[in-house]
């Protein structure tokens, strides 16, 4: 069987959140895409479909519902697992909504997190090692 390298795409505006998760990540075998924009990060959506994405409601105007609507009419495997970051918790709906994380947060649980929904994302594919 061939096996699929699980791609986390980050949005955020933060370049010290994005690096630390892309490094942690990367160690575990994801391949990552980052966007400190949220419209940087749709386009990358559209460009690459990531199995997981990470978005930091701080990170501009976009919301969890704008991001995922590339995404739409898809079957539920097909779509990306949503981890919506924010200091105010609200419900992020539509295609592939997830989890979301209040900040502050630490890293450790927010990445055992992220592996959670990889591995809910495809169980016939490789998770991040």
């Amino acid at each position: 069987m061939v096996s699929h390298q699980r791609s986390v795409l980050i949005v955020d505006g933060s370049s010290e959140n994005r690096e630390v998760l892309a490094t942690a990540l990367e160690r575990r075998g994801c391949r990552i895409l980052t966007a400190s924009r949220p419209d940087r990060g749709l386009e990358l959506a559209r460009r690459h479909h990531p199995d997981v994405i990470v978005l930091d409601l701080e990170a501009g105007a976009a919301s969890p519902e704008e991001l995922c609507a590339p995404f739409a009419g898809q079957t539920e495997a097909a779509l990306p697992r949503l981890v919506v970051l924010g200091s105010v918790r609200t419900g992020a709906k539509g295609p592939g909504a997830g989890e979301i994380v209040a900040k502050p947060y630490h890293y450790a649980p927010l990445i055992r997190k992220i592996e959670e929904l990889l591995d809910a994302a495809g169980s016939g594919h490789a998770r991040c090692a």
